[in-house]
């Protein structure tokens, strides 16, 4: 029975290379009867356990969608059902890339996204890649609305990953281009979510030079955006965990995407944070004791 299979795999080859034959009366090749014969190859081979066969026969396919200028949609399918899907991957980046040598750029950007979400529950780091790669094809095309959707999801990953000064880098990125665009609300979100990273980076100088260029942007003075960043810049600044915690868990740090959400919620003022107390609280040696405390904690600088 293996046999078989074998031998139906290597017949639907044949079948394929006849279809992508010119001659006198067929000037043009069957890219489409030759990527069926090949997908069919593909799904044999993989009947018959022979996955670098089938991996071989995946990309024979997609070379053929390429030449035949249609979508990546039967390849990605495909991969999902090798369940090998890091080996398989590289196939799919050399397919885009001839996507793009062939004058087919939004499609090679697709394939990548797609191979991104493909690979996105095995491996994060390898998402941002591809994720990283379909943004430079869209950005290389003046599409910047697109490529704009890839650097957040590069931006998630980063930040789920707690690669942290990557994912500052990243979303420095996505704000220039929400800017070049004018697209000024979705600014000030992203200042929002730099401004999380940064001090959970520990780097209040940096979190707070994002906030005051931000300034520059129409809307940005006066927005309710502003007015919060300003409020946990200062309770961070004071060590005031009350006035933090009451910024995190308002609306607008709440309903974040889920990755900034999380680190809002978590954010920890420097120190351990220390609670508003009533004035007699600080009377007598005890008071001096706990201000002396506070002059030590602030001794090492804030970052």
């Amino acid at each position: 029975q293996m046999a078989a299979k074998i031998n139906e795999a290597h017949d639907h080859i044949a079948k394929a290379e006849k279809y992508l034959r010119t001659s006198f009366m067929k000037w043009k090749p069957d890219y489409d009867s030759a990527a069926s014969e090949y997908s069919k190859a593909a799904v044999a081979f993989k009947n018959a356990k022979m996955l670098e066969e089938a991996k071989e026969a995946y990309l024979q396919e997609a070379e053929a969608h390429t030449n035949n200028k249609t979508l990546f949609h039967a390849t990605c399918v495909s991969v999902q059902d090798m369940q090998r899907i890091p080996e398989a991957i590289q196939y799919i980046e050399r397919a885009s890339m001839m996507y793009v040598e062939n004058g087919t750029p939004d499609t090679a950007a697709l394939a990548l996204d797609r191979a991104g979400k493909l690979i996105e529950s095995q491996d994060l780091a390898k998402a941002v890649d591809l994720y990283q790669k379909a943004a430079s094809v869209f950005e290389n095309e003046d599409r910047l609305r697109q490529a704009v959707e890839m650097l957040g999801k590069s931006s998630r990953l980063l930040v789920r990953q707690h690669k942290l000064d990557e994912a500052a880098v990243s979303i420095q990125k996505e704000k220039n281009m929400y800017k070049e665009i004018e697209n000024y609300p979705t600014c000030f979100k992203k200042t929002s979510a730099q401004v999380l990273v940064h001090l959970h980076r520990n780097d209040f100088v940096a979190a707070d030079k994002c906030v005051r260029e931000s300034y520059s942007l129409p809307g940005f003075s006066g927005s309710e955006d502003c007015i919060a960043l300003e409020q946990l810049l200062q309770g961070y600044d004071e060590q005031d965990e009350d006035q933090v915690h009451r910024v995190c868990n308002s609306p607008l740090f709440k309903y974040m995407d889920n990755d900034y959400a999380k680190l809002s919620v978590s954010l920890r003022v420097p120190g351990g944070g220390k609670k508003k107390k009533a004035p007699a609280a600080d009377a007598g040696e005890g008071g001096a004791g706990a201000r002396e405390a506070d002059e030590d904690e602030y001794a090492g600088g804030l970052c």
